[in-house]
Parts: structure tokens; sequence; C-alpha cells
């Protein structure tokens, strides 16, 4: 094996405290012994999200000899609070320790610059590897079978049970639900998210009819006592009467049928989608990617692909499903529907000629709209991927935080779940002004109208909230917040980007059918590079930036191929490492002329 960079791994210091060890406070000493896995993440980040799953399976399988320890480390004013952060563990079934870190003091010491990012710390308390973006799980396991043998042979291995202490259960009937849906009876049907089921309520939103699915994680067809979903969100009608079902953590979209309870796969494969996947096809053959919601428009099936940052659609008489808007790259950009950029569309609404989207990381609500034969998407509400705040006013000019749903009004507006403002919010298209409905909400992720009324989904309040809607708007204090992450200070003139990808051990980059690496690089304001924007194959770069300019975010994007080299195996198997990174810069004469991102291993 070959020798690593011996570096001493910080302490780890947050001022939220611990979560998940019962009441213990832990240090690196107290691990010393095992193999610790930072992942440095924040619930609002899907990608975050999809890591999480991924190391699952690692963390069963080397329980004796492995510590996973997540840093929380917030981009929004919200997840600063620890309360939510405490929420968003149990409702991503968090099973291992957590470091409340809100001033991000743990991050600033690891050098962290992106979410989520790894970083493998060994039995002797040095850091080894870091790993930025998804995945990494099987070079993960690798690496941790290398350092438990090298560590059980030196006597440095440690085995036993870890620290993590599961928090007490809370009996409620509905555990972080994510979206509602009004059925032809007067019923309700709700995404129980953490419990994965399916729950229908009665008129009154809180009496249980009947739970579908088995209450564990799993991508099971069948009766609604032996269906399995994962994590289910988004609900829409479809033209036969049966219920569409964004399966998140599955990504697939499966069918429940009110009349028999049966649930069926409509798409998706149960694997995620990575790029270089095909894009359309038959509805069971092609990969999706965090389905988040789900609505009908245009005589199609629109879905939600946070994992992607793209709209979907699947045709129920074809069967079959494409990429319908969005390039994957994440941010703000509108026009033509294939040229536009999302960041985690979350929730989806259609009228008679929009379909409305809450684009949770960028805090906008933005629409599709018929544009000659194809449809365009523009923007409402919201700048970009780092300002957000609760302000009301001209749209131009007002902020939400990460709304996750939103809701057609029968008088043409809009209602907007302003899921991180704890608010529900309106956006008027005839005056162009945004007002407050009402306040004091927890985590609305999405709302329904009932009988002139508005029933809001209060996820972290575990319930259906029932609101007159009312004529005149709430007033509130505005505030404006932008995303608070250190700038990297850097030279005028040129600066080198390296992106560092160092394939793991038994692998090589896969070239057997031209580059296995890709990198996209732009910047906010555009303005900011004079040369060095756009795509390539190449994980560095000169970029030139602008004279005159003195601050910016750098938006970098890479992705990797890596597979086994094993020149007898005719069909290696191989892995994607993806990441993308928003880095503030300060332009200043004694900054830095290279600017190294590690998407694997280590910057030497």
């Amino acid at each position: 094996m070959a020798p690593r960079a011996r570096v001493r791994a910080p302490e780890l210091i947050g001022r939220g405290g611990w979560l998940n060890t019962g009441g213990n406070d832990l240090t690196l000493t107290d691990l010393r012994g095992r193999i610790v896995i930072l992942d440095f993440w924040t619930f609002c980040c899907v990608n975050c999200l999809h890591v999480l799953d991924e190391l699952r399976e690692l963390e069963e399988k080397h329980r004796d000899t492995v510590v996973i320890v997540g840093v929380h480390s917030p981009k929004f004013v919200h997840e600063a609070e620890h309360q939510a952060v405490v929420d968003a563990v149990e409702r991503y079934e968090v099973h291992h320790p957590v470091l409340d870190d809100p001033e991000l003091a743990t991050w600033k010491q690891y050098a962290v610059r992106a979410w989520p990012t790894l970083v493998v710390i060994d039995p002797e308390g040095y850091v080894v590897a870091q790993h930025a973006g998804e995945g990494h799980a099987h070079a993960l396991e690798t690496l941790v079978g290398q350092l438990e043998a090298e560590h059980a042979a030196k006597g440095t291995l440690r085995r036993g049970d870890g620290p993590y202490v599961p928090p007490e259960p809370v009996p409620t009937e509905l555990r972080f639900p994510g979206k509602a849906l009004p059925l032809p009876g007067g019923t309700f049907l709700v995404s129980d998210t953490t419990r994965h089921q399916l729950v229908e309520l009665a008129a009154d939103g809180e009496s249980v009819v009947r739970r579908i699915g088995a209450g564990e994680r799993g991508l099971d067809d069948g009766t609604g006592e032996r269906a399995r979903f994962s994590e289910p969100q988004g609900l829409a009608l479809l033209p036969d009467g049966t219920v569409a079902v964004a399966d998140t953590v599955n990504h697939a979209l499966r069918r429940y049928d009110p009349a028999t309870g049966e649930v069926t796969t409509l798409a998706g494969t149960g694997r995620q989608w990575w790029q270089g996947s095909p894009t359309e096809g038959p509805a069971r053959e092609v990969d999706l990617s965090s389905p988040w919601d789900v609505a009908w428009f245009a005589g199609r099936l629109w879905i939600a692909m946070a994992g992607v940052h793209q709209l979907w659609t699947y045709d129920p008489e074809a069967g079959t499903v494409r990429a319908a808007a969005g390039t994957t790259n994440e941010g703000l950009v509108d026009g033509p529907a294939e040229e536009a950029w999302f960041a985690q569309p979350s929730g989806l609404a259609a009228t008679g000629d929009r379909l409305w989207i809450a684009d949770s990381e960028t805090s906008a609500l933005r629409y599709v709209e018929r544009d000659g034969d194809g449809f365009a998407v523009r923007t409402a509400v919201g700048t970009g991927l780092f300002d957000f705040g609760h302000r009301d006013g001209a749209a131009e000019q007002a902020l939400l935080q990460h709304p996750l749903g939103v809701t057609a009004l029968p008088d043409g507006s809009v209602a907007i779940s302003d899921t991180y403002n704890h608010a529900l919010r309106r956006y008027d298209p005839a005056t162009g002004e945004v007002s407050t409905l009402a306040t004091d909400l927890r985590e609305p992720s999405g709302a329904v109208l009932a009988d002139g009324d508005i029933v809001v989904v209060e996820s972290a309040r575990h319930r259906l909230t029932r609101l007159r809607l009312p004529e005149e708007a709430v007033r509130v204090d505005a505030v404006a917040h932008r995303t608070q992450r250190a700038a990297t200070d850097i030279a005028p003139g040129t600066l080198r980007l390296d992106v560092v990808f160092q394939a793991p051990e038994g692998q090589k980059l896969d070239t057997r059918y031209g580059p296995s690496t890709r990198l996209l690089v732009s910047s906010t304001p555009p303005e900011l590079l004079a040369e060095g924007e756009g795509a390539g194959t190449d994980l560095n770069r000169e970029l030139v930036l602008a004279e005159g300019m003195t601050e910016g975010v750098l938006h970098v994007s890479a992705m990797a191929a890596s597979c086994d080299d094993d020149p007898s195996n005719e069909y290696p198997a191989c892995h994607v490492h993806q990441q993308d990174w928003g880095v503030p810069v300060r332009i200043t004469e004694d900054g830095a002329r290279r600017l190294p991102l590690v998407l694997a291993g280590m910057d030497g």
C-alpha cells in the first residue's frame, strides 16, 4: 500500500453539541483505535442525503471498526437552529453520532469547501483521505479494508460497540409528513415520509383511515400491507383515478390504487441516475434521482427530480420517461427548458397555463410555460443560490428561504410553503407582489385546498393544519441573508484550478470509450471570469479573472469515472464520482494563484 501523508486530525468542536450519544460529548481521543469517517453535511442538501444512504451499508458492515460522525454544517439560517438539526437527524434516520456545528468551526478546521465532504481518519488519529460529493462508497469500502488490515497488524485497531445511542421514539400518528393530496371522497392521502408509508386521513385531517406500506424501507409492490417505500414524498392524481407517488429514496415513481389498495412501480429501477445514464426510454428501464414531487400538466406527469436539478415527465400511455427541463447544473438560469438551471426542485403545482415550481436551493418560485412548440422556464421570485430571507413586497426584491411546496389558489395566485421561514407566503402574478399568509408553522412542506380552506403539511409538527385563507396578508419584519462561508483569497490575473482525483486502489480512470472526466466552470457574476468558463474533459484549467473585479463565486462541477483495474475482466465494475462546488472568492494582491478542490484523495 502506498505511503500516506501524516496529517493530524483537528479536534471536533461545535457550539450545538452532540446528538445520538446519550448526552455524552465525544473527542478524537475517545475514538482512537477506530476508523473515523467524518461526514460534513447539511440537511437541505439532496446530495448530502444521497451520501447518508450510500453510507448505510458501510456503517452496518463495519460497525465494530468504523465510527461515522456527522458534522452538521449549515447553509441556511434555519439549519443553524439546534432543534431543526435534532429533527433532521430523526427525519433522515441518521444512526450515528452527529456534531451540531452551527458556526462551521470544524468545517473551517478541516478546510472543507463543499457539501457533502467525507474525511477519513485512521485509528492513530491521522487524516488519510478526503472525498467530496457522491459516489465514493466503493472507494471507502476499499480504504476501510486496507486500514483494518494495516492497523490490526500494528495492534492499533480497537474493535467493539460504537458510541451511537438512539434517541427515545416519540409516538405520533404522522412522523415528518412530506406532501398531502385530497382524494375524491373527501379524505386526505399523506406521505408519512420517515415511516416509509402513505396514510389516508379522514376529512378532519387527523383520524387515520388506513396505512399503506409495511412501514420499513424497501422497494416492494403488492397489497397495502406488503408494499414498501423509502421516504416517499410527492403525490398526484392520475387521469385514471390512481395516485402517482414520488418514492424519493428508492429513486422510483410508484402508483397507489385507492380502489384496490395495490401498489405498483411506474418508473425507475431503484438505482440512482448518474451522468451518462439514459435520460429517456421505457419507464421501468431508466434510472431516476430523488424524485421529490409530481403534478399533472400539459398531458403528462411532471416530476421534480431534485437529485439532478431537473424536471422529467412520465407518459402513462407510452410508458416512457424523459428529461424535460434542466441541464443537471445547479443554479438559477431561465430560458428554453432544455437550457434552464434548477437547484433541487421540490414542489410542483399546475394551473391551466403554468407549472409552478418551488426551487428550494435557490429559494425561488419558478414556472414552466409553453413557448412555441416547446416550453420555457421563468423565475417569479428569487435571485440565486446564496440570497434568502423573509421579505415581502415586489417580487424582484422579495425573499424566501428554502421553500419545498407550492399550491395553486382559486384567484390565480399561488401559495408557497416557505419551509425554512416557517411561513405560508403568496405570490400574485397579476400584481407581482409577495405577501405572507401565515406564520408560526413548523417547516411547512406542502399545502392543499379543502372546502375553501388551505390545509398545510406541518412537517416538523407531524400534522396537517387547516387555515382560513386570510383576506389580508400578515405583516412581518423583513430580513435578508446570504450564505455565510469564508471567502478564499485569490490573486488577480491567472488562477490555476486543480480538481484533485485519485482513483481508489485497484481502480483506474475508465478511458475505454473516451475521456472519463468532466469539468464545468462558471461564475457569479458572469463577468468575474474573462477566460476559462465552460465545459471540458481535463480536471485542471487556467482561469483568467477579469480586471476590476473584487469578489464573486466560482461554480465548479466535476465528474470522474473509475473502473476495476483487471485486464482479464471484460466487464469491470465502474464507479462515478461527482461534486459541485460554489467557492466564494475575494481578489487580493497577496491571494493564492492555485485553487485545489479535492474530489477524491489528498492534495499533494
